[in-house]
């Protein structure tokens, strides 16, 4: 397995856990449709929330959330609402967050937007 898709790997399953530490429960990881894939899809207690995980081995070429530009946000929108017309849920309930981590030897320091479109 290459580095990066492990460190990718790592990353989602620490995302996985820092939200289901804040009581969240994880509905689907891995949601693939023809338009493209949504890392984590989550219920926080109010509604469902599809999260963009961003992993990074360092902070030595920037912040992991800086990829997430006006078009991958638009993007995750629309795979937002594609899921939510999938599972039976109004697509206006469904909110986007983002995960920043960065690995910091030992885990990951996790940097967590709400509502980033």
């Amino acid at each position: 397995m290459k580095a990066h898709i492990g460190l990718g790997r790592r990353g989602e399953d620490a995302a996985a856990g820092y939200l289901t530490g804040l009581g969240w429960t994880i509905i689907e990881r891995n949601w693939r449709c023809p338009e493209g894939e949504l890392d984590i899809v989550a219920h926080d207690g109010r509604g469902h929330v599809v999260c963009e995980v961003k992993t990074r081995g360092s902070d030595r070429f920037g912040d992991p959330l800086e990829a997430i530009t006006a078009d991958k946000a638009a993007r995750l929108r629309r795979l937002a609402w594609r899921w939510a017309a999938a599972n039976g849920v109004g697509g206006t309930r469904v909110r986007v967050d983002a995960l920043g981590l960065v690995s910091d030897g030992d885990g990951f320091s996790i940097d967590h937007l709400r509502e980033v479109c």
